[in-house]
């Protein structure tokens, strides 16, 4: 699995996901449970990851709905 996406913001998360599962991409949330740490104040960052062979295609789709992958 590669990581396609970090943010903060749990509502990109959740758009890039339906997104991707509206293209037949797989994804995986990673770091939910880590509210339980910092205390739900939302300083960690989460982590949407694909199957390596979904990456690229999966790249394409954030970048046709303007969703900024960062690094």
């Amino acid at each position: 699995m590669k990581e396609l996406l970090r943010s903060n913001d749990p509502t990109i998360i959740a758009f890039a996901s339906a997104l991707l599962r509206g293209e037949g991409i797989n994804c995986f949330e990673m770091d939910v449970n880590m509210s339980v740490l910092e205390g739900s104040i939302g300083i960690l960052p989460r982590r949407l990851m694909v199957v390596s062979a979904d990456h690229a295609a999966a790249e394409r789709v954030m970048r046709d709905n303007d969703i900024p992958l960062g690094g």
